[in-house]
């Protein structure tokens, strides 16, 4: 029971460091002695040996590295098709107006930010972090924006009620809708580095 537990705390530095660590490092990190060390990489690549297993353990540059198995070579190439989105400070604000405003149109949003959102709308369209939600029953029937599932799997938001409260409508001057930015784009970068 002990042993499991520390094979999972070995296999959690081990993924944990991304490059090889040396035996010596692990003893010090997880206060062990090295040949307690060692009997714990033995059951660990024991374990990895399984053919239902994703990753093995590789000895290399004097140490060892927790890596995916050879034949997921292919699978793992497609991560490369994935690329890192970064929003404008523009896009960001222009989300923030959907999420607290939404179902919201463009005109609306242009009133809010004081420019064209017609470039920024399209964007977090493509994106899929805000979606059509339907006319408004006005005049020319505008459509409306909401954000999206999407938008919530990415902020890390259960649901919309999650987010932060919306300063007083009479106390709203520049800087709090500043903050209000801000502390959006904190949770961004905290929660992933990016969108």
């Amino acid at each position: 029971m002990f042993h499991d537990y520390l094979q999972g705390s070995l296999e959690a530095l081990l993924f944990a460091a991304g490059e090889p660590l040396t035996v010596a490092q692990i003893a010090e990190i997880m206060q062990l002695d090295k040949p307690q060390v060692w009997e714990l990489l033995t059951l660990l690549e024991e374990s990895y040996n399984e053919e239902s297993r994703g990753l093995c353990l590789r000895k290399v540059a004097g140490g060892y590295q927790l890596c995916a198995k050879p034949q997921h070579y292919e699978l793992l190439k497609q991560l490369e098709k994935v690329q890192e989105v970064k929003l404008s400070a523009a896009a960001m604000e222009t989300l923030a107006i959907v999420a607290f405003k939404q179902p919201v149109t463009r005109s609306e949003m242009e009133a809010i930010r004081g420019v064209k959102v017609d470039g920024v709308v399209n964007t977090l369209l493509d994106y899929g972090l805000i979606c059509e939600a339907g006319r408004k029953d006005a005049l020319g029937h505008p459509i409306l924006y909401a954000t999206t599932d999407k938008f919530l799997l990415t902020f890390g938001l259960s649901s919309l009620k999650d987010l932060p409260a919306m300063p007083d409508e009479e106390n709203s001057g520049e800087p709090e809708q500043i903050s209000l930015l801000d502390s959006l784009k904190d949770e961004i970068i905290n929660d992933n580095g990016a969108v």
